[in-house]
């Protein structure tokens, strides 16, 4: 009993710790696309929604690959991708993957043979916003000049072009 209390009591800590990280990484990237330097694109969760644990870009590469399925806790991952023609889609595929959503489309149809479905699209960043702090497990993207206190940011994921939906 008294270790399920700590590790309950850890959890919970380490949420906090990766909820305030997350905060951080979100400010400096709204701090430095305010700056004027290089925007970035913060990688979310539903606020206590999934695992907040901050996370690599290599980890962030698997969970949009469709090859990492769980997260820490083994509960399902649910990525959500935005439209292929969005800016923000664009800069996150080309920082992440080091390719369009365009040259993806092969890897995708080899997936599809393998019985791996793409990530869902959805229309706007507000509806990333809105389906990640709805559904327990999803995360997603969005210019991190977007976050709010519905979601955790768990990844700052570096952007070029990211900017064009933020208002300056």
């Amino acid at each position: 009993m008294a270790v399920l209390a700590c590790r309950t009591a850890l959890r919970v800590a380490r949420r906090r710790i990766a909820w305030w990280i997350g905060l951080a990484l979100a400010c400096a990237g709204a701090t430095a696309f305010a700056e004027g330097s290089e925007p970035a694109i913060a990688v979310v969760v539903g606020h206590n929604m999934a695992p907040a644990d901050t996370i690599s870009q290599t980890i962030v590469l698997g969970i949009f690959a469709k090859k990492r399925l769980f997260w820490s806790d083994h509960s399902p991952v649910v990525p959500v991708n935005l439209a292929a023609s969005h800016a923000v889609r664009r800069a996150f595929s080309a920082s992440v993957f080091k390719k369009t959503p365009e040259q993806l489309q092969d890897y995708w149809n080899d997936q599809y043979f393998h019985g791996v479905l793409p990530p869902p699209v959805l229309a706007s960043e507000e509806a990333v916003l809105r389906f990640v702090s709805s559904t327990r497990g999803a995360v997603g993207y969005v210019a991190a000049c977007n976050v709010d206190a519905r979601v955790d940011v768990i990844a700052i994921v570096p952007s070029g072009d990211a900017a064009s939906t933020c208002a300056r």
